[in-house]
């Protein structure tokens, strides 16, 4: 079969190392009768390695030259090749039929891989786990602690639902064409059920964004409107404090305190 070129628009950086595919899969260690969707296959270098371990297997493909390449794969017939982009894919829909939670792995195209973790964040009762090879400063992001230049919205949206891991970094090299950037993976485990939620998940959104819009300014000015300083200081938070300070259980008092529309004491 003619090589496959890889298509910029598409963001595609094949992984072509063997080794660190067989390391990736090692990571996600799936058991044989569990649902596992993989997105973005690509040429199949992970997806083979699955196919060895699994008894079905769900990939997503935008690009439809890749399907035949999928197609004979060795084990094939226990592959299900969604030809769709997964930014618009219902993992709800899927969960439903494979009869439970999803684990969800991928070399992500460095383009889409902020957006598709919010889509996925948005069916996060569909997926079980995620493990993704990203972009390091994107998993930087992820993990980052309070008080650090890296923490933001998404590690604040994406710690509230997962317990976030970074596992090992993947040398430049692996991948054709060499991407510009380095690269790691991730292991992202949700959240159970019982772990502390904001009440208005709209609300806490809109709290977080707001407060990292302007990093620089103190709460009371980021926030202007949305949480006044009575709100600030019955969450038991300085209103001098910038956004990179508040944990996510910070955020998620002072949520639930400004859907409320009005403070209440703070506990002691």
């Amino acid at each position: 079969m003619e090589k496959h070129r890889p298509r910029k628009r598409f963001g595609q950086n094949f992984l072509q190392d063997g080794n660190i595919a067989a390391k990736i899969v090692a990571a996600l260690d799936p058991e044989p009768g569990q649902a596992v969707v993989e997105i973005g296959p690509g040429q199949g270098a992970l997806t083979r390695l699955l196919l060895e371990r699994l008894e079905r297997l769900d990939a997503i493909e935008l690009d439809r030259d890749l399907l035949a390449r999928l197609s004979e794969l060795p084990g094939a017939e226990r592959l299900t090749v969604h030809a769709a982009d997964a930014l618009a894919f219902d993992f709800r829909a899927l969960a439903e039929q494979r009869g439970g939670p999803l684990r969800v792995l991928g070399n992500l195209p460095y383009n889409i891989s902020t957006p598709l973790l919010f889509h996925l964040l948005d069916q996060r009762d569909a997926v079980a786990d995620m493990h993704f090879m990203l972009q390091k400063e994107v998993v930087d992001r992820l993990a980052a602690r309070p008080g650090t230049k890296t923490y933001g919205r998404l590690s604040v949206m994406a710690q509230l639902d997962c317990m976030v891991t970074p596992l090992f970094r993947v040398p430049r090299g692996a991948f054709y064409p060499v991407p510009r950037v380095e690269s790691e993976v991730v292991h992202l485990r949700l959240r159970p059920g019982n772990a502390p939620r904001p009440r208005d998940r709209a609300r806490f959104a809109e709290v977080v964004a707001r407060a990292f819009q302007a990093r620089r300014k103190t709460l009371r000015n980021a926030l202007r409107g949305l949480c006044d300083p009575s709100c600030l200081e019955a969450a038991a938070i300085d209103p001098q404090l910038r956004a990179e300070m508040l944990t996510v259980s910070d955020f998620i008092r002072l949520a639930d305190l400004a859907s409320e529309g009005r403070p209440e004491p703070a506990e002691s």
